[in-house]
């Protein structure tokens, strides 16, 4: 029992060291970027009410929540994404606010999945939400942060692929397909599901020609050619204003110098239920999944009692340092003047007011008796943690 103490559960993990420095450093990084834009600081309750991210909210499935019970007999759950507790404040303290508003949090969110095994269920993120705004200009700030984001850590070689849940669920309308369908298709494609997409298209009651136009939805990814190919399937409204918005889009960020690293994907759909628009993702070698998603989710806030368009994404940042290792991008670590004070039974108080002197001018001082270890032994570990001895 006392061995099984002393280690985490599966999925969660300790910090420390230089591994917690650098993790610190590159959060700082982050949100000193993100502050540059405008954002401020928020910062929501690690547990909410279950209900915040169940039901019409479209987070993730129940069982893959942590909950608890309150004294009150309330259901409790560990946060599995920011979105939803920001909205719930958005919509509690800024009800009748219509400027846009500009939050950045940091925290860990939870998530009790066992779908991919050695993958952590604490994840400390970093994010920001756009509300009150459901302009291009958003989107564009959104995709614009995302490639400083990453190249503020060193990464060079990524890729954002944007898609626009608008193009689907155009397509769904223009023939047809009830909402228990589309949620289905909605995860197969998302997926790259191809024999589950057929599947559920041979059981509706649609012409041949609209099932080979759903099947070929997760082949539609590519530059911004596959957008004009895409055009060439739908004659609806609403689809065709979302391919129109994603050129836009791309129109803006080319102007920006960003294009290199935009590429699309008309099958990204989210298994978030929540978003509504524009969704991305970016990726980079050394990493099978996103390292930052989001999207727009203009209907999320009115389950709250606001009605406001909005736009975000997070960051991943125990898997952004993961890929930083992999791709042996070097996060230097300024090193701190630091100084180890010997002190013997005679200069005991001496030691006491170097110390407080070195403190008051902002190093660090640690004090230690020169016998308590021995020469040998103290002077390594001295040498170990970079201080200079002072005797």
């Amino acid at each position: 029992m006392e061995n099984k103490l002393i280690h985490t559960p599966e999925g969660v993990r300790d910090n420390y060291g230089d591994e917690l420095k650098k993790k610190l450093k590159v959060c700082s990084t982050l949100k000193t970027l993100i502050g540059r834009y405008g954002y401020e600081d928020i910062k929501t309750p690690t547990f909410e009410f279950f209900d915040i991210f169940s039901g019409n909210i479209g987070t993730i499935p129940s069982r893959e929540l942590y909950k608890f019970f309150d004294k009150e007999g309330n259901t409790l759950a560990l946060r599995p994404d920011f979105t939803p507790s920001i909205a719930r404040a958005t919509a509690k303290y800024f009800t009748e606010e219509t400027m846009p508003l500009r939050f950045c949090y940091v925290g860990s969110t939870f998530n009790n999945s066992t779908d991919y095994q050695g993958r952590l269920k604490e994840n400390t993120e970093i994010g920001v939400e756009l509300i009150n705004d459901g302009s291009e200009d958003a989107d564009v700030e959104m995709i614009l942060m995302t490639v400083e984001a990453l190249i503020s850590c060193g990464l060079k070689d990524f890729q954002i692929s944007i898609g626009n849940l608008e193009f689907f669920k155009g397509l769904c309308g223009e023939y047809g397909i009830d909402e228990e369908n589309e949620l289905l298709l909605r995860e197969m494609i998302n997926d790259k599901n191809y024999f589950g997409t057929r599947d559920i298209l041979d059981s509706l009651e649609i012409s041949d020609d609209v099932k080979d136009i759903f099947s070929r939805i997760p082949e539609l990814f590519g530059g911004i050619d596959i957008l004009k190919e895409a055009e060439s399937y739908v004659s609806n409204g609403r689809a065709k204003d979302a391919l129109k918005r994603l050129v836009s889009i791309y129109g803006m960020l080319e102007k920006n110098g960003v294009a290199d690293y935009i590429s699309f994907d008309l099958g990204m759909l989210s298994k978030y239920n929540y978003y509504t628009g524009i969704i991305f993702r970016a990726y980079t070698y050394g990493s099978g999944d996103a390292v930052i998603k989001g999207g727009r989710y203009d209907n999320l806030l009115s389950e709250f009692g606001k009605k406001a368009a909005a736009v975000g994404f997070c960051i991943r940042i125990d898997q952004l340092l993961s890929i930083l290792e992999r791709q042996k991008i070097d996060i230097s670590l300024e090193k701190d003047e630091s100084y180890l004070i010997l002190y013997n039974s005679k200069n005991r108080g001496k030691a006491y007011e170097q110390a407080s002197k070195i403190r008051k001018a902002g190093k660090r001082a640690v004090i230690m008796n020169e016998t308590a270890y021995g020469k040998e032994k103290t002077e390594l570990f001295a040498k170990d943690r970079g201080f200079t001895i002072i005797r």
